[in-house]
């Protein structure tokens, strides 16, 4: 039994690799046969219907089974080494049926060339480059469950991670929403169910991060004052710029 939770939670993770790889080819303008752009045609309100069904059921699952009240429902039911990977197996398999049933809705908005185009994809990939390196700054491990199936099948409890504010963590409190915002928003090409998912995709991650801050300042005590120092999804302007100046009497 202890080793069926290092074989659920490699395979969660697995399931997480290809998921993370086709959102990367998803949203980018790569040769694959479903991306953003490239899929099944679709009627325009038919399109947008299904697309923002598709998006409503991974932020439906995403929020709900983020939540401290559904975590506890759900260790009640399966062993507590395999909550977090059966979370990161959830949302990575909305994820993949999001890539695969995606329906394109090709009108452009606009369309970059040249050193434009390139500045661009550079951008692109600094966005990605800082979604994975994040994870690594705090514990990469836990956050995808493979450190309590790790200690599940070691016969160890499971523990909280200690609350980390170094590298960029020690500028901004979401370095993993900023870089996926950047990735939605930095398109050479930018169709309208391009625009569609980033918006989406956008206001979902600020409705997130509210329902993620108000369980954090519950629950971790030195939040509330990280928070007040911090910035959110960009470092906070310096003191002596954000004081308004007083003119001279």
């Amino acid at each position: 039994m202890k080793g069926g939770y290092l074989v659920y939670g490699a395979f969660a993770y697995a399931v997480f690799g290809v998921a993370l790889i086709w959102a990367i080819g998803f949203i980018a303008p790569l040769p694959l046969p479903r991306t953003v752009d490239r899929g099944p045609a679709a009627p325009a309100a038919l399109a947008v219907a299904v697309d923002a069904a598709l998006l409503g059921l991974f932020a439906v699952q995403h929020t709900v089974m983020a939540r401290a009240y559904f975590k506890a429902w759900l260790t009640r039911r399966l062993p507590a080494g395999a909550e977090r990977s059966t979370f990161v197996l959830a949302a990575s398999a909305s994820l993949l049926l999001l890539f695969w049933q995606w329906r394109p809705l090709p009108a452009v908005v606009w369309d970059a060339h040249g050193a434009a185009a390139g500045l661009l994809l550079a951008i692109y990939a600094a966005g990605w480059l800082m979604v994975v390196a994040s994870t690594f700054m705090i514990d990469h491990l836990h956050l995808f469950g493979l450190r309590q199936s790790l200690n599940a099948a070691r016969g160890r409890g499971a523990h909280l991670p200690a609350f980390k504010t170094s590298w960029l963590y020690a500028w901004i409190r979401h370095p993993i929403m900023t870089g996926f915002l950047v990735t939605f928003w930095a398109a050479p090409r930018m169709t309208v169910g391009h625009l569609l998912f980033a918006t989406a995709a956008s206001g979902y991650i600020l409705v997130g991060i509210w329902f993620e801050e108000r369980d954090l300042i519950r629950h971790v005590p030195e939040y509330g004052d990280y928070r007040r120092r911090v910035g959110g999804l960009a470092p906070k302007l310096p003191s002596w710029l954000r004081r308004p100046s007083s003119s001279p009497a």
